[in-house]
């Protein structure tokens, strides 16, 4: 399947908001005025979806009501970007709903993480296009420096930068919750590339979170794993077990075998259950080092 891209953003142009999952937006107005103020002073316009002040329990709404959401924006000429508001759990029951048609006639870049990668994965597997993943709208209500280093990045991505395109390492990182007091001080930790095992690899990109990784997994919305790929997994809140599972399900897949280098992301609130033991040596235990040489790993802390 051919790869395709959608056109690069200008200053201008419209970002539309999306509630795929949890309900982001909602009964945040000064933090959203704040977000909108930093799109705005680079000359972006954001519009919220018809779901960005709803919530049904630990959803923005129902699976119609969030995939109508979605296509709205997709369909909506003035919009030129789709943005979530946040991840979650449960966009991946919006995959069947989703008007591909109408993203293969007017491709739009879609961006997010966690959750999200679902929805990425899916258009991808369906039109070819490329997803871009990035910060969603709840990243940006956090006070410097963190908001702006990433919006420079994303701006980066989807105006256009010319490739190839080096990623700078972020020199710090922090787990803190979003707070929006404004004397609120995160408590940041210098930040490095950690190399479990060295190599140079080149291939197609694919980013996922594990956790929405198996609620596609086997679908056709799930593209398929072909041999030197680049795999990027990254997973928030879980524990050892969890680890343990989810990458023991993509070893039986025969996985590891294929890729031709994995990326780890730093597991926010990581639980070792007492082992001492990183996500990464979760990893090295299950795969067995059975890709061969020349595969790179990285682990970022």
């Amino acid at each position: 399947m051919r790869t395709r891209k959608a056109p690069a953003l200008k200053p201008g142009d419209t970002i539309g908001i999306f509630s795929s999952s949890l309900p982001g937006a909602y009964n945040q107005e000064k933090q959203l005025r704040y977000a909108e103020e930093l799109f705005a002073g680079h000359g972006f316009r954001l519009q919220y979806g018809s779901l960005a002040q709803k919530k049904e329990f630990y959803r923005s709404g129902g699976i119609q009501a969030r995939a109508e959401e979605f296509n709205a924006l997709l369909r909506d000429p003035d919009v030129k970007c789709l943005l979530a508001s946040a991840g979650g759990y449960v966009s991946n029951s919006i995959l069947s709903y989703i008007d591909y048609e109408a993203l293969r006639k007017n491709p739009k870049p879609i961006v997010g993480f966690s959750d999200i990668t679902a929805i990425l994965l899916g258009i991808y597997a369906k039109t070819g296009l490329a997803g871009f993943y990035g910060p969603v709208l709840s990243d940006f209500w956090r006070k410097p420096p963190f908001p702006q280093e990433s919006f420079a990045w994303l701006l980066d991505m989807l105006c256009g930068a010319p490739l190839p395109y080096v990623f700078p390492t972020p020199e710090r990182w922090t787990e803190d919750t979003i707070d929006f007091n404004e004397r609120y001080k995160y408590k940041t930790h210098e930040n490095a590339l950690v190399t479990v095992r060295g190599g140079r690899a080149r291939g197609r990109l694919i980013a996922c979170n594990m956790h929405s990784l198996g609620g596609i997994w086997g679908s056709e919305y799930m593209p398929e794993i072909l041999p030197g790929d680049i795999l990027l997994l990254e997973d928030t809140k879980t524990c050892a077990e969890t680890a343990e599972h989810e990458f023991s399900h993509l070893k039986l897949c025969g996985v590891f075998d294929r890729i031709g280098g994995l990326l780890l992301g730093k597991c926010l609130a990581w639980n070792d259950r007492g082992s001492g033991r990183m996500f990464y040596d979760i990893f090295t235990e299950v795969a067995g080092w059975e890709l061969g040489g020349g595969s790179a790993f990285f682990w970022e802390v």
